[in-house]
């Protein structure tokens, strides 16, 4: 949710701040502010939505200061105003704070009890007064940081100026991600790796319940026993630049069709391209030993593990469960022993899913990461992670990301199956063969992009929609909604075609646009007797199919709309039928005139419960 970034160095700070922030953006963009320590005194410049309106008040208003603090805010407690904005300052204390307090009632009812006036209507404001309430009592920076965790509960990262020690950045992490990136003569704090990848060639990431010392040439990490321990710097791999949209108006447009490229990395990775086969890296189980699999998502990454199902189910002859993180633990269900629990997200600290792995792991379950963040919480947490090496995605909306997860999905399906004998050789060289050709049918289905153009055109005033799809297609139908109502914010629902005559075909009326997804397999025939149900009640019907289908459907064509393409099979079809959907919601979005990369409400790493 909400970017933190600090820096303490020998030279001003508050332009390179702003720089990290506007990395930062897609993790929030409510408000912004920056705070530093000058002259004896904390200044701060916040500022009400996106950055663009921080940057104009810093282009008229001085903010030195050779440390700082800067945030952008995705709005939890209090609503996206100035007055909310972080950091949040005492005279004595600066605080930025990605997470929630889950006492701040209690905190805050205190606080007021001793006669603290509060300025705001967040859970961080809270935070900063009680680290005041202890300097003030004569404790030092650092037990008072201290202090101050024993105090709050919940899950939390914190970036922290104290005016008494005005040398000196404090970090704290307590459940939400926080690292520090290491340059020469300035040490850096931010909320991720791309944060700080265009300041550092390494980056250390914190553990729960350590708090960080930091100084522009060193810095020193207690963990939660106080002890002076040690974190492990690693090397930024992957250097990347925010302004590189390249001929793209929007970051989303961009790495939707960046897709053939990073689909090919990808694979490369988990195939051996001179024999056509497997080459996953060596993973601490037996598969053939797995008696049950659990997928375990949010969002676009719950919908991949839908679609993924049917590979592992076909491929390896075992039951899975897909779960939303969100609810899986709170069941409580039971776990079998033998059972591999996969956990699957874009950035590794999604907190839900985060912490449906912790619970997992105190169940005696085997469990994989799979994530597109190689040294996330959730990599270090797994007992073996699988990167998906969709490079950076700055747009809201999953696109890349989706179907890179896709592919390492069904890679792991098919080890499996060769693992425990339910796949023979020839099927596995089989299915890596259907893999291998997705970068060319996604970027075939690229190449006619103007015609989605023009079914944008004709659905531009659209505020309601429904997708439908059997089997695979059903959990494609759902991701396509979620895109078109992401970014849209036209009302959109996925629902398995089968269904409608159970409920929602009372919502069908003249003209109701209805996305029918109906690749030629053996689902087809099924899929188009819904698909004349529909036009039957004179709804309006976008089919998206190949020229098999098409063929197959008869003089009902001239009745409907329709976007085709390449022949399919299981398993390309769910890449293939997933990329005009992103399209669709693209351009629709495009002229309703909504901010695409930044869909309101919405961010990119959901770091809180």
């Amino acid at each position: 949710m909400c970017g933190i970034i600090g820096l303490v160095s020998k030279r001003e700070v508050s332009s390179t701040l702003l720089e990290g922030l506007k990395r930062l953006e897609y993790r929030g963009y409510d408000s912004s502010g920056i705070a530093t320590i000058n002259n004896k005194k904390i200044e701060r410049v916040r500022s009400k939505g996106n950055l663009s309106f921080l940057e104009e008040k810093l282009a008229n208003i001085s903010l030195p200061g050779k440390i700082g603090i800067g945030h952008t805010r995705w709005a939890t407690h209090g609503s996206p105003e100035e007055k909310n904005a972080h950091p949040h300052i005492t005279n004595k204390v600066a605080v930025v704070h990605n997470g929630i307090i889950e006492n701040n009632n209690q905190l805050r009812n205190q606080l007021i009890e001793a006669g603290v006036k509060f300025s705001s209507d967040t859970d961080t404001e809270v935070v900063c007064h009680i680290i005041t309430s202890y300097i003030n009592s004569g404790l030092n920076a650092y037990d008072s940081i201290r202090a101050t965790m024993n105090d709050v509960k919940g899950s939390y990262a914190f970036g922290v100026l104290i005016l008494n020690e005005p040398d000196k950045l404090f970090a704290v992490r307590g459940g939400s991600p926080l690292a520090i990136g290491s340059a020469r003569n300035e040490n850096f704090i931010g909320s991720d790796t791309y944060s700080l990848s265009a300041y550092s060639d390494n980056i250390t990431y914190l553990k729960d319940g350590d708090v960080a010392v930091i100084e522009n040439d060193s810095f020193r990490v207690f963990d939660y026993s106080n002890s002076s321990v040690k974190r492990e710097k690693q090397s930024i791999i992957e250097s990347v630049s925010l302004s590189e949209k390249g001929i793209f108006k929007h970051f989303m447009s961009k790495e939707i069709h960046e897709q053939p490229e990073v689909i090919a990395k990808s694979l490369s990775n988990y195939i051996d391209m001179d024999k056509g086969v497997l080459n996953i890296p060596s993973l601490p189980y037996d598969f053939s030993t797995i008696t049950n699999v659990t997928l375990v998502a949010c969002g676009s990454s719950y919908y991949a593990g839908l679609i993924a199902r049917d590979w592992f189910e076909k491929f390896t002859n075992v039951k899975v469960d897909v779960e939303i993180a969100s609810e899986f633990r709170y069941r409580e269900p039971p776990m079998v022993s033998n059972g591999l629990t996969i956990f699957i997200s874009q950035s590794g600290e999604t907190a839900d899913t985060l912490a449906a792995l912790k619970h997992c792991k105190s169940r005696g379950q085997k469990t994989i990461s799979i994530v597109n963040v190689g040294d996330s919480s959730m990599c270090r947490d797994s007992d073996a992670s699988l990167k998906i090496y969709a490079g950076p995605e700055i747009g809201v909306a999953s696109t890349k990301a989706f179907t890179c997860q896709l592919v390492v999905l069904a890679c792991l399906a098919i080890k499996i199956g060769t693992s425990n004998g339910s796949l023979s050789k020839e099927q596995e060289k089989e299915y890596v063969k259907s893999l291998l050709s997705i970068p060319r049918l996604i970027s075939n289905t690229l190449d006619k992009e103007d015609e989605i153009i023009d079914l944008a055109h004709d659905l531009s005033n659209i505020t309601t929609t429904l997708y439908l799809g059997r089997g695979q297609m059903y959990p494609v139908a759902m991701e396509g909604a979620l895109k078109l109502k992401e970014i849209s914010y036209v009302h959109a629902e996925g629902y398995p075609a089968g269904e409608m005559k159970h409920g929602p075909i009372a919502l069908l009326e003249k003209d109701l646009p209805i996305f029918m997804i109906a690749p030629s397999n053996s689902l087809y025939e099924k899929t188009v007797s819904n698909l004349y149900e529909v036009i039957a009640r004179d709804a309006s019907v976008i089919l998206l199919t190949d020229n098999e289908g098409l063929h197959n459907i008869g003089l009902i064509k001239n009745k409907i709309k329709t976007f085709l393409v390449d022949e399919t099979d299981i398993i390309s079809a769910p890449f293939v039928y997933t990329l005009p959907n992103q399209l669709i919601a693209y351009h629709i979005a495009l002229l309703k005139g909504t901010d695409v990369d930044q869909p309101r409400n919405l961010a990119k790493s959901v770091t809180v419960e």
